[in-house]
């Protein structure tokens, strides 16, 4: 199987880089700067591609990698950082642009070249960079430009280098996906034959192995990801697996019994409910803070899940639904953490499984619907609604009640309604509500009412890397309005988020 090395410099977008080339159907793996220099080259790579990161290449401090990479007769392609790396090896020279930075959206020029075939001469790029390449190194020349940046592309067609300022991989730029595909396909001569069933199968051969005489423990909590890696995980070990289904109180109206329902009659699986709602509310008691609320339900789920593991015995692995937006949210390696993810960032530091296994981490949510569908997971489960393991406890703003929850539960259940019954669902891809904090005066039969404020939100995406928020029609938004302050008890308000991610997230908490 042809395959594209993303090498990792610490940068945001390296894992958006991969999913990028896969979308051409070109695999890519991702893997440490640390990485050996013997292993890249017996691994038979027909591209590399450096990624962005944070630092500068002159700072000793910096992630370098050996200059022999360049020289294996592999193309390779740098991003960013990767760029001024790649120039920095070869005898370039790389300054601080001070007060001509660029970020954002700027005008490129570019010449012939065979990364450029079939773009306009002048194109929209997105630059994020305070360092630039001063001087380009011998053998390089420049193949694109921009109004602060001389060196905004370079390349050394006879060996097949090539390094651009800007990041092709975000939609920003205009012609990044032809920039990719232009290097997969004219300078490294790719195929573009892998498919999702490529995935399935080789991660399915890959735990067959791995996972072998061992007991393994899937924490199931029924939304999409959890899902696909319990089927995923249950073809590759069959009866190995068993499913622990932690209902913590904090699930949608009658989520708890469509989940087991589910799993028991379409998957035949071994699957054990754990009703712990009271134990989860008893630790969430008081507790207002948004990072607490997801460290807290973290560090409970494991304990839960290793209370199972020994009632049925020592289990060795711990399976979980983690996919890449979870991870570089909760801020794992060079990241910044953004939130913590129950099933990443908020996972207790002591942990009595031998091994965590995460089959989907490398995935984007679109691509975990791909692979469920391919698994034979049945449509309707595959596009329900994305459901975060921490459940309602982080739609609710401030301390977890009973009551609060029973309230939310009504007022998402209406609005779910009212979006499928409009014919909506597939028209955004994501939509809840949440029960903020705030209390306000309504009018409710000519007598004064006091009750919450309840926010809907829905988001356009791709990728949940960023979203845009959905422009629903009025008359589903006053419907779904008119029925919860009319429907739910202690609702005198009804407001719709237009906050887009990045500067919010998707979720409020």
């Amino acid at each position: 199987m042809e395959k594209i090395l993303v090498l990792d410099f610490g940068g945001q977008y390296n894992q958006l880089i991969a999913r990028r080339v896969r979308e051409h159907r070109v695999y890519a793996e991702i893997r440490s700067y640390r990485t050996p220099i013997d292993e890249i080259r017996a691994a038979g790579y027909r591209g590399i591609i450096f990624t962005g990161g944070p630092n500068s290449v002159y700072d000793p401090a910096s992630p370098h990698y050996d200059r022999e990479i360049l020289s294996l007769g592999v193309p390779v392609l740098g991003i960013c950082y990767g760029c001024q790396l790649m120039a920095w090896l070869e005898g370039g020279e790389i300054a601080s642009a001070g007060s001509i930075s660029e970020y954002g959206k700027v005008e490129m020029c570019r010449v012939e070249s065979p990364l450029f075939t079939g773009i306009p001469e002048k194109s929209v790029c997105w630059m994020s960079h305070t360092d630039y390449v001063k001087t380009v190194p011998a053998g390089f020349s420049v193949i694109g430009t921009t109004e602060h940046c001389p060196a905004a592309a370079i390349a050394d067609e006879e060996r097949r280098l090539y390094g651009v300022q800007f990041h092709p991989e975000v939609m920003h730029t205009e012609f990044g996906r032809e920039m990719l595909a232009n290097f997969l396909f004219r300078v490294c001569r790719c195929a573009g034959d892998w498919t999702m069933e490529d995935f399935v199968r080789a991660s399915v051969e890959k735990y067959k192995k791995e996972l072998a005489g061992k007991k393994v423990l899937c924490a199931l909590s029924g939304g999409v990801d959890s899902s696909v890696a319990a089927v995923l995980l249950h073809r590759a070990i069959g009866d190995g697996l068993v499913c622990v289904f932690v209902d913590h109180g904090l699930l949608r109206k009658d989520e708890g019994d469509i989940v087991e329902r589910t799993f028991r009659e379409k998957f035949d699986m071994n699957i054990i409910r754990v009703n712990a709602g009271d134990r989860f509310l008893s630790k969430l008691a008081g507790v207002t803070e948004p990072e607490r609320k997801r460290k807290i339900i973290g560090e409970e789920f494991i304990r839960v899940f290793e209370e199972e593991a020994k009632k049925i015995g020592h289990v060795h692995v711990l399976v979980q639904g983690t996919i890449y937006p979870d991870v570089v949210e909760s801020g794992v390696g060079e990241a910044a953490t953004i939130k913590s993810h129950h099933n990443v960032g908020g996972l207790p530091s002591v942990i009595d499984f031998d091994e965590i296994v995460e089959p989907l981490r490398t995935l984007f949510k679109d691509e975990v619907r791909a692979a469920g569908l391919e698994l034979g997971i049945p449509y309707e489960l595959v596009w329900r609604q994305p459901f975060p393991g921490p459940g309602l406890a982080i739609r609710i703003l401030g301390e977890i009640t009973r009551e609060k929850l029973d309230t939310l539960r009504e007022c998402d259940a209406i609005f779910r309604e009212e979006i499928v019954d409009a014919g909506l669902e597939r028209a955004t891809k994501q939509y809840f509500a949440v029960l903020t904090d705030s209390r306000t005066v309504g009018v409710m039969g000519d007598a004064r009412t006091y009750g919450y404020t309840v926010a809907l939100r829905a988001v356009d995406t791709d990728d949940f890397m960023t979203a845009d928020w959905s422009r629903l029609p009025y008359d589903v938004l006053a419907k779904a309005s008119n029925r919860i302050t009319n429907e739910v008890k202690n609702v005198s308000r009804v407001v719709y988020d237009i906050t887009s991610k990045p500067p919010a997230t998707v979720e409020w908490e």
